[in-house]
């Protein structure tokens, strides 16, 4: 394995593990059911096939060149995370559920799964990523750093976005599924509370950045 593979293992793994919307939403749903979780991660791993998919196709430069589609897509982006962040907020600030045993008490804490829930959650993942405008822009500056000069581009780059999608796959993942480990803790009303909170305040902020920073401009 050639040096430049091995940094950018690192640099893609720092990227997919930086905590923001996908993060927010990932552990948000996992929250709601481990499979509600994980499917929210292959949703987010999903988006960044999308995304990887464009940059290689060449089409990030378009989006990087037409200001006006650019700040489109990331008013459409913010508004959908700023949606997502009011969910959890209006969630976190509800009325508590009534006394009386804890959810969490055993292994029958969580609540049936169904396959709307986690339909719900694989497009929940897909959409707070693939609307994301600064992915594709990202991977557009990013992959072609490590493609050694003389290298063939398109099989280098494929490469590059397989990575950074296999990575996305791993690590979203263990994300559900240590919420769902803390689970016991963490559905109680008053942690959970405090984990919407917290996850609702972060989308909510990110969804107003990113809808106002067009604006300001």
């Amino acid at each position: 394995m050639d040096a430049q593979l091995i940094a950018f293992i690192g640099v893609a793994a720092g990227m997919v593990a930086m905590p923001g919307a996908d993060f927010a939403v990932v552990v948000r749903r996992a929250l709601g059911s481990r499979a509600d979780g994980v499917a929210a991660a292959l949703g987010v791993a999903g988006g960044l096939l999308v995304h990887t998919a464009l940059a290689v196709a060449g089409l990030a430069a378009l989006l990087a060149a037409v200001p006006v589609l650019y700040r489109t897509l990331e008013i459409a982006g913010g508004a959908y995370i700023l949606y997502l962040g009011v969910q959890a907020l209006r969630s976190a600030l509800g009325p508590l559920p009534a006394s009386g045993p804890e959810r969490a008490s055993g292994p029958e804490r969580e609540e049936p799964v169904t396959g709307a829930g986690t339909v719900r959650s694989l497009r929940q993942g897909f959409l707070t990523n693939v609307l994301n405008p600064k992915a594709p822009v990202l991977f557009l500056s990013l992959l072609p750093q490590f493609v050694p000069d003389g290298a063939a581009v398109l099989p280098r780059t494929l490469l590059l976005a397989t990575i950074v999608v296999v990575l996305a796959l791993v690590w979203f993942p263990l994300v559900a599924l240590l919420v769902d480990r803390l689970g016991r803790w963490l559905r109680r009303p008053r942690p959970a509370r405090a984990v919407e909170g917290v996850s609702g305040g972060a989308l909510t902020v990110l969804g107003l950045t990113l809808v106002t920073a067009p604006l300001a401009q």
